[in-house]
């Protein structure tokens, strides 16, 4: 006995909606209304740390080492369970925006 059913008022499945009325559907929601032009540009970006590790191709060990992060603070951040704070994200934006110099500030190379 299957245990798929279908509505009798729905002859072939589920109807299709076209997509203006997906639209107008979606509007009609005072739940989930589009954020605004205005909006957008007072909401902040916060750098994500997983985002910017994986674009430069580095593990989380990698990434913690090479920025000085302690390892665990790197997984909270990526997993959710803290948020960096003030500091920390402006550190995250400069690695995002320069992470070549931010590497050679914190690891110089020994004059020989």
């Amino acid at each position: 006995m299957s245990k798929m059913t279908i509505s009798s008022k729905t002859p072939n499945g589920l109807r299709s909606m076209a997509a203006k009325a997906i639209e107008r559907a979606a509007r009609a929601d005072p739940d989930a209304q589009p954020l605004s032009e205005i909006d957008l540009k007072r909401m902040k970006r916060t750098p994500q740390a997983k985002i910017i590790r994986r674009a430069l191709e580095l593990t989380q060990e990698e990434f913690a080492a090479r920025y000085h992060i302690p390892v665990g603070t790197l997984r909270d951040w990526e997993q959710g369970r803290t948020q960096p704070d003030q500091p920390a994200r402006a550190y995250l934006t400069l690695i995002a925006r320069d992470p070549d110099h931010v590497t050679r500030t914190l690891n110089p190379e020994p004059d020989i």
